[in-house]
């Protein structure tokens, strides 16, 4: 897993220093055009443990997600 970021140049999304094979699927966070999102580096240690562990399949449905907001709303 990586984090990269990069810029769109023709409708398409260019990251410089990365090598992506043909093909290769990849996640897109955006932001809105006028705000930053700026991520400590636990925050992000965070963001990448949650990414890795949905990586593994280590996901709940979403009607459990539901139902686990429902009891602690």
């Amino acid at each position: 897993m990586q984090v990269a970021t990069g810029t769109v140049i023709a409708g398409k999304v260019v990251v410089e220093g990365l090598e992506l094979a043909e093909g290769e699927t990849v996640t897109i966070l955006t932001q809105e055009a006028d705000e930053e999102v700026y991520l400590s580096p636990e925050e992000e240690a965070e963001l990448l443990e949650a990414i890795a562990e949905a990586d593994r399949g280590e996901t709940i449905s979403a009607e459990e997600l539901f139902a686990r907001l429902d009891r602690i709303g």
